[in-house]
């Protein structure tokens, strides 16, 4: 009989009111069947939470750690969180994914999320956890207010999310904390954390805004992170009158679709307006698309993103844009 496994000691170094906590985020986000899958980086959040599973729910998670190959160092921080999971005996995978041109950022969330789901599913892991916290939903809350982005640019990450095209439930159990609480997590353990450099450019909006909070001692970030929260439920109620309003007022043909407005609230036309420009092939961009709902509402017609829109006895109809005369 296989003996139950122990915490470390490092994971003993860990303020009990710390471990309580992070046990309450597994209990309310985490069915606790099967074996957790840890989504480990080698920085100080998602070391921490690889450190407060272990002394939360020792020899019940495995790790994955995702080498993009964007940076030189990637390889060595791979490496470290191997050899950290070594040190304990947590089973670790090091998943190395290769990131589509474009928009960088976005290629490499959508390689490595995919990568995971992979892992978890050749694994026959419950759920991925990853290591977002109260800061991460502040800054990206101001950062976006600053840019007028509007309910759904706002909303924070959910607890509970999915990964796309997987079966797999996707677990924030951090969000209850605070960066500096990851940081001592790390600390009492005796570890040094990577550090990515960008996170020290003061070019990237981010880093800016976290220097700002550091000093504003008068925000409450934990309080910020909340309303992120709740407009996430704000943005879910929006999506859901949205697929209500498409599916009785949006009819299709083979060449057009036609929307017949119920005078829903105008978040609700801007939404609809944008998921026809969409199905007929446009990548419509917010303030343009407001300006064409105005002239819709209007009894006008507009154009967007090779998009043709009019006005035929009160429906929206949109169509490709015919071709230009040369």
């Amino acid at each position: 009989m296989t003996a139950p496994r122990t915490r470390s000691p490092a994971a003993d170094a860990i303020p009990e009111a710390l471990i309580e906590r992070f046990s309450r985020s597994l209990a309310r986000l985490w069915t606790g069947g099967g074996r957790l899958g840890l989504a480990v980086s080698g920085g100080p959040d998602s070391l921490a939470m690889l450190l407060l599973a272990e002394a939360a729910i020792p020899g019940r998670f495995e790790v994955a750690t995702v080498d993009h190959g964007l940076r030189a160092e990637a390889a060595d921080e791979c490496a470290m969180v191997a050899q950290v999971c070594a040190e304990r005996d947590i089973p670790c995978e090091v998943l190395r994914v290769t990131v589509a041109g474009g928009n960088i950022q976005a290629a490499a969330r959508e390689a490595r999320y995919r990568a995971l789901a992979g892992w978890a599913d050749r694994r026959g892991l419950s759920a991925i956890a990853t290591a977002h916290h109260a800061d991460d939903q502040a800054e990206t809350l101001l950062m976006r207010l600053n840019r007028g982005s509007g309910v759904g640019g706002l909303a924070g990450v959910r607890e509970v999310g999915t990964i796309a095209d997987s079966a797999i439930p996707l677990i924030r159990l951090l969000l209850e904390f605070r960066r500096r609480e990851l940081e001592s997590v790390v600390e009492a353990a005796g570890l040094v954390a990577a550090q990515d450099p960008s996170n020290l450019d003061d070019r990237y909006d981010r880093v800016r805004l976290r220097k700002a909070l550091a000093e504003a001692d008068w925000l409450d970030v934990p309080a910020l992170a909340r309303s992120a929260g709740n407009l996430a439920d704000a943005e879910e109620a929006l999506a859901w009158a949205t697929d209500r309003e498409w599916v009785e007022r949006v009819s299709a043909s083979p060449d057009d679709l036609r929307y017949l407005p119920s005078n829903p609230p105008r978040a609700i036309a801007l939404r609809v307006a944008a998921r026809a420009v969409g199905v007929i092939g446009g990548q419509p961009r917010g303030g343009d698309l407001a300006r064409l709902v105005e002239r819709l509402e209007a009894g006008g017609s507009g154009n967007l993103a090779g998009v043709l829109v009019t006005v035929e006895n009160g429906q929206w109809v949109f169509r490709p844009e015919p071709p230009r005369r040369v």
